[in-house]
């Protein structure tokens, strides 16, 4: 159903022709932005309320007064109604809607399968290889830390399958005793099954089931006389019970998931406490956009639903406050994980003084965090006085340039707002068909790649910085006349005297002014943190693609060298390091490579 009349958008006659069936509104603007989602269990009574019952709050006010068109789709029950209010804030991030800023990908433990020798990995991105993912795991840490117990508990390989294929000899894992080595037979098959299927069970949750099976093989060895064997499997069991000592929380044996949330000065901060199978996984804070005046209620109901309707749900969930339509939610959730979901606003015991701890970190988190915001915000609000801006700015971005005697240059794009770095806009441009080492085209490329964007109706900057002087401005400015984009302020950021920080001049591209000002000054901390992001970004891109080149460009580029002899060169080495140590004579005694060959790749490795 949709309302197309042009101003002023009459709500009570659009409430008038409602359904009492539960479904999901929409709110748009007179440029048909989208104001904000909402799901209701009946469309008639909760829209009315928007506009048959005021007076409101002021939040809500300020939204109900932008309003110039509504939607609505019907949904067969308020479950539905949820998910799909879910999906839409988490694909169109509303303006007075509740978002969660989550755009990173979780790690997870993978265990490949279809090989003899499976291996244990970390693993972030899409499940697409066969076998098993454990997980998701809160941090990189932890995802480690369990990967390094793995190795002391179980030896499976977590090499790269190239590394394990062209192995001659076992490597230093297998000699501090934490692989079986696999990789040159000196396991059988079915032993490392065994050790895999053990590892399977402990990452499950069933470390008592691997103890009480390896207690048996103990025994069994130790009856048949092969002593070396049980004190092996006996140092195992010991290992395992140490760390299940040191890493069982006592009353949160089941799954379960800690969930506070703090409100203060306008921003939220939601801390989450991570439990599996007894053991904690660590925490992780989030910080959700949100309109003003919204409540901890609404905060955590809205983070539950976009963050749990995507990954998998653990059995429980605490929370630090009741959240509305909370036996919707756990139904959702329920059918979302194929299993009951609990939600639990009140606990006693152990799982009180979780609660509290999770209470702690969503406090200390937020705190910190609106330090560092309030001490961004006053250094955006120099940078206004400073280069005589009418208003704050809410955009910067800045370029930079990075490569080495003009291989293989990158430029970098990073983006800063009121909010600090923006890194899911960042952007690298690899640059090609211009001169080595000629920085201004390579900006003047960057820069047209980038601002062509524009024109096409993508987002400008208030500010562009530009990490040099008054050559690389000019090149901004060229490509900002070409292509007809006008509005952004163009700054230069030179290298003070010695290059010392703190001395750096700003070059202004429309006056050609220079200012200098000091390194006490809140403007140039903001701009000098934003180029030197600029530089690190533009640097790792270039490393990157340099190292991808130099590997590639080895062996595969001597003639005469294919797939075969390159593995054979590989195997017989132990990689490319040991060819690349390798002489002459040496690299003759690998099969099918003659005098003539291995002194063509000798050179190609020594130039």
């Amino acid at each position: 159903m949709e309302h197309t009349e042009s101003h002023p958008f009459d709500g009570k006659a659009f409430v008038r022709h409602l359904t009492t069936s539960p479904g999901v509104y929409r709110y748009f603007d007179a440029e048909d932005e989208l104001l904000y989602v909402g799901k209701a269990a009946n469309l008639k009574k909760r829209v009315g309320n928007y506009f048959l019952k005021p007076p409101m709050d002021p939040r809500i006010a300020s939204m109900v007064s932008q309003i110039a068109r509504a939607e609505v789709t019907l949904t067969r029950t308020a479950g539905e109604a949820l998910l799909l209010e879910s999906q839409l804030i988490k694909s169109l991030k509303p303006r007075y809607n509740i978002v969660l800023r989550d755009d990173k990908s979780y790690p997870y433990i993978f265990l490949s399968g279809g090989e003899d020798y499976p291996r244990l990995a970390f693993h972030r991105g899409a499940k697409s290889a066969p076998g098993r993912y454990f997980g998701p795991y809160p941090s990189t840490f932890a995802v480690r830390e369990s990967l390094g117990l793995m190795q002391k508990l179980f030896r499976v390989r977590q090499c790269e399958d190239s590394y394990f294929r062209n192995r001659s000899r076992p490597c230093l894992q297998h000699q501090i005793g934490r692989c079986s080595a696999p990789c040159v037979r000196l396991i059988e098959v079915d032993d490392y099954r065994n050790d895999v299927r053990h590892a399977e069970m402990f990452l499950e949750g069933r470390s008592s089931a691997v103890i009480d099976e390896l207690a048996v093989a103990m025994e069994a060895a130790s009856r048949d006389l092969k002593f070396e064997r049980a004190a092996n499997l006996r140092d195992q069991v010991a290992a395992m019970r140490k760390i299940q000592a040191q890493h069982f929380v006592q009353g949160a044996s089941a799954d379960m998931d800690v969930i506070a949330c703090c409100l203060e000065g306008g921003m939220a901060c939601v801390s989450v406490l991570f439990f599996r199978n007894g053991v904690s996984l660590g925490s992780r804070d989030f910080f959700p956009r949100l309109p003003t005046d919204a409540s901890v209620s609404d905060v955590l109901g809205q983070f539950i639903a976009q963050y749990y309707l995507e990954r998998q749900v653990p059995r429980e969930l605490v929370l630090s406050d009741p959240v509305e339509d909370i036996d919707v939610l756990a139904q959702v959730l329920s059918d979302h994980a194929g299993y009951v979901v609990s939600l639990k606003p009140s606990v006693r015991g152990e799982r009180a003084r979780f609660l509290e701890m999770a209470q702690r970190n969503a406090s200390a988190a937020l705190t910190s965090r609106l330090a560092s915001r309030h001490t961004l915000l006053a250094r955006f609000d120099d940078l206004q006085k400073v280069l005589e801006l009418d208003a704050t700015p809410r955009r910067i971005e800045c370029f930079d340039i990075s490569h080495t005697r003009g291989e293989l240059t990158v430029a970098s794009c990073v983006v800063f707002g009121p909010e600090g770095a923006e890194k899911s806009h960042y952007r690298r441009f690899n640059i090609a068909g211009i001169t080595p080492g000629d920085d201004y085209a390579a900006m003047h490329q960057a820069l047209t790649r980038r601002f062509k964007k524009v024109v096409e109706g993508g987002v400008k900057p208030d500010i562009l910085l530009i990490d040099g002087g008054t050559g690389q401005v000019g090149q901004a400015v060229d490509v900002l006349r070409e292509l007809g984009v006008e509005g952004i302020r163009v700054v230069g950021v030179a290298k003070g005297p010695g290059r010392r920080a703190g001395e750096e001049t700003l070059v202004l591209a429309e006056s050609g002014r220079t200012l200098h000002p000091g390194s006490s000054s809140p403007a140039l901390h903001l701009v000098a943190a934003v180029r030197d992001e600029a530089h690190r970004f533009a640097i790792s891109g270039h490393r990157r693609r340099r190292e991808a080149a130099r590997e590639r460009s080895t062996l595969e580029d001597v003639a005469g060298v294919g797939a075969r002899r390159r593995a054979a060169l590989l195997k017989a080495f132990g990689g490319l390091a040991g060819v690349e140590a390798a002489g002459v004579e040496e690299l003759m005694s690998v099969k099918g490579i003659d005098r003539g060959l291995a002194e063509r790749i000798y050179a190609m490795l020594h130039p």
